[in-house]
């Protein structure tokens, strides 16, 4: 078994050199997908002030630990000789990695969930780095704005899909866990990270939050989404209805636009149950009450 574990954790810290060849900070992982050194302040009595960072100058703080120096990698590697994967941080330059993880082990169907939300919100997921989980899940790799920070969450895009953004780190292919070895999907291991559909990034943010609550008056911005919603073509109807509920909402006008917005679809032929149980789940999806 030690011979295996030191074959894991070798391959691991050549995977891990690779991965930081291509601009990508890493630290090593355990077996359980933890970082594999311990954090030094576990013995502190009573912590006080803002947690450590890796300010102390020593190893053991997880994500910050993660570099793409080879002198500083290799000594993380051996002062964690069990390792047998690597981690790569996410939202750090220069790449601000935004890591999709479409989970399996929930019962939930989180391919079709993120298919639903691109035809919802318009936009397709661009050709870019799969990883292949033992589990049979996916990570997707995608790329952020640099002044863009991306928090990390579960679940609350989609049932079974989990983003790893600025603080959070994805296992890196090549890792070997518990449960296998995560995999780079066939043609992706030497693409660069696509760059995240604006329309995604939207929904990864948390809502902005109003300095006051006030009721705007529609202007041309509402009919124009009354417009959009009216142009619509049998099989897009509700697809533009949500669409444009959605951009009302974040705009502060979705209360005032809804009824215009349930008689515009009516008018392409949903019934007004139909059309207000869309724009309710607009509404909850940006963070207000329907």
């Amino acid at each position: 078994m030690a011979t295996i574990d030191r074959q894991a954790t070798t391959l691991a810290l050549a995977h891990a050199l690779s991965a930081a060849e291509r601009g990508l900070a890493v630290i090593p992982l355990s077996r359980t997908k933890l970082p594999a050194l311990r954090s030094p302040h576990r013995d502190d009595p009573n912590p006080v002030g803002r947690p450590c960072h890796g300010e102390c100058g020593r190893f053991g703080h997880g994500v910050y630990d993660a570099s793409t120096d080879p002198v500083r990698i290799r000594e993380l590697f051996a002062a964690a000789p069990r390792a047998t994967g690597y981690g790569i941080a996410c939202g750090l330059p220069p790449y601000h990695l935004i890591g999709v993880d479409l989970d399996t082990k929930s019962g939930t169907d989180s391919s079709a969930a993120l298919r639903e939300l691109a035809l919802r919100h318009l936009f397709t997921i661009p050709e870019t780095v799969v990883v292949l989980t033992p589990s049979g899940g996916r990570h997707l790799w995608l790329t952020g704005p640099p002044d863009t920070v991306v928090p990390n969450s579960a679940g609350r895009l989609a049932p079974g899909i989990d983003i790893r953004g600025a603080g959070g780190y994805l296992v890196g292919p090549g890792s070997r866990t518990d449960h296998g070895v995560y995999t780079a999907a066939p043609g992706t291991a030497d693409l660069a990270p696509a760059s995240c559909p604006p329309s995604l990034l939207r929904l990864l943010l948390p809502p902005p939050r109003a300095p006051h609550p006030t009721r705007p008056a529609v202007g041309g911005h509402g009919q124009g989404l009354v417009q959009f919603v009216l142009a619509a073509h049998e099989g897009q109807r509700n697809t533009r209805l949500f669409w444009a509920a959605c951009r009302a909402y974040e705009n502060g006008i979705g209360a005032v636009l809804a009824d215009s917005l349930v008689a515009a679809a009516r008018d392409t032929g949903l019934t007004e149950r139909e059309a207000r149980a869309t724009i309710a789940s607009a509404a909850r999806l940006t963070g207000h009450r329907p």
